[in-house]
């Protein structure tokens, strides 16, 4: 029996202005109607499987535990890493988690931002590599290469063994002439990133090769805290980790790696040119999301998240629109869509950081108007939900209910609000909503004040536990 491991950090920067920090690729719907992470998740469906233990960033925790409820999988267990330490340390705590009941499952270790379009194949690559891990071996799935790829590492397969090969040595990134070598040769795979091994194996070898990790990891495990239905690891030990990858600190120095093919259609969508690639495109190679016109448009990718984008004359190019923002780029230039980002942190702008739609635990906001003293936002609460009982110092606010029922507390005071009724909030009065009826409540909240940051608010009490 598996126990699947999902790596849901990092943050996805070449896929701006889609991706966000607060909302990186693998809880982005890229290709499809469901999110990377939803389709990783339910691409195990057919394996002998435990509930999964999905590793992400603390700041991504209610995306990541809506996503897997709406997929089915409220019983997943989801780890909380304080800072990220690349995927040697949170597979480590993922191993510890897994092995804490006196267990030892082999873990099945994936990331939520690939995609695999043949599920049978992969199937087929987990079962050879499971009864490599059952005798004691360290598997990493290698894909195999249809093209020269220079944006991959690389594994060099040795000796035969009974389902799949000793790695004889992993590669970094090649230049084009020995990327060309390689497929060639035929004894290359691209490194995927993928693993299947014993969880206690795992654990012996990062102890054996990289024990300051090993030793770091303990110490923030057991240092552990539930909240909710997540497991919060020991900020302080986890910040004295080194940062280090699988590949690094275990698989190039251990005896026991061995690699399993898999041609399963695999790609980490890394990029917009690597989405247009595997996206369906129309005769003239466009690919076409939203509402898009196209007029002497060809090898054209064209993403409208919101609005009426039109091309005319155009080749080669990747147009991306978002409430907030409009990426107009060249295919061959996709790869450094990082740098608009890093500029968008230096000039302290927000765009690389949210979207301005934004989601809670309790339901999201979108914010329709800014200026220098007001903000205007559309909020929607789901049924049930409340927002954390607050105050803010430097603002008030108005709320008129454009749909469903809201329970409102002012001071000491409880009111009902139905549609088109509507309440002040002046400046420093405590107060709550919460929607008590069976459909989402919309209202419209305009806020004026000296200054309207996110910061500005006290919690006095918070379901979500946050402060």
């Amino acid at each position: 029996m598996f126990r699947p491991v999902i790596m849901a950090g990092g943050s996805g920067t070449r896929l701006w202005p889609l991706s966000r920090q607060l909302y990186p690729k693998q809880f982005c719907a890229l290709v499809g109607e469901r999110t990377m992470l939803q389709e990783t998740v339910l691409r195990l469906e057919g394996l002998d499987c435990l509930p999964p233990l999905v590793v992400c960033n603390e700041e991504h925790r209610f995306l990541a535990a809506e996503q897997l409820r709406l997929v089915g999988q409220e019983e997943s267990t989801i780890l909380l890493e304080p800072f990220g330490r690349n995927t040697a340390p949170a597979v480590a705590l993922a191993a510890l988690q897994a092995t804490e009941a006196g267990q030892d499952p082999l873990l099945l270790v994936l990331a939520a931002d690939h995609l695999i379009e043949n599920v049978e194949s992969f199937h087929q690559s987990v079962g050879k590599a499971a009864r490599l891990a059952e005798e004691g071996m360290l598997v990493t799935f290698g894909t195999v290469p249809d093209r020269p790829a220079t944006r991959y590492g690389y594994i060099r397969r040795g000796e035969p063994l009974k389902e799949g090969f000793a790695v004889d040595r992993f590669e970094e990134k090649p230049d084009m002439e020995t990327a060309k070598a390689h497929l060639a040769s035929g004894g290359y795979y691209w490194n995927s990133g993928m693993f299947l091994f014993r969880a206690s194996i795992y654990l012996d070898e990062l102890g054996r090769h990289a024990p300051k990790i090993l030793a770091a990891c303990r110490k923030a495990f057991e240092a552990r805290e539930a909240d909710m239905h997540f497991l919060r690891i020991g900020k302080d030990a986890f910040r004295a980790c080194p940062k280090d990858s699988i590949d690094y600190a275990v698989m190039e120095k251990t005896t026991k790696a061995a690699v399993v093919a898999l041609d399963a259609g695999w790609s980490d969508v890394g990029s917009w040119s690597a989405l247009w690639k595997v996206r369906h495109k129309d005769g003239n190679g466009n690919v076409l999301k939203g509402d898009v016109v196209a007029v002497s448009t060809r090898n054209t990718l064209v993403d409208a998240g919101k609005r009426l984008v039109a091309t005319l004359g155009v080749k080669d190019l990747v147009i991306v629109e978002t409430a907030d923002a409009v990426l107009i780029a060249h295919r061959d230039h996709v790869e450094d869509v990082r740098l608009v980002v890093d500029e968008l942190d230096r000039q302290a702008r927000c765009e690389h950081v949210n979207h301005r739609r934004v989601y809670r635990p309790w339901g999201d906001y979108d914010s329709i108007d800014t200026g220098p003293h007001h903000q205007v936002k559309r909020i929607t609460v789901k049924p049930g939900a409340r927002l954390s009982v607050q105050m803010h110092h430097h603002r008030a606010e108005h709320w008129v209910v454009v749909r469903g029922a809201a329970r409102v507390r002012k001071g000491d005071k409880v009111m009902m609000l139905n549609e088109d009724q509507s309440t002040y909030i002046p400046v420093g009065e405590i107060h709550a909503l919460e929607n008590p009826g069976r459909i989402p409540l919309e209202l419209i909240e305009v806020q004026s004040g000296s200054y309207l940051g996110e910061d500005d608010i006290i919690r006095f009490e918070d379901q979500y536990g946050r402060k």
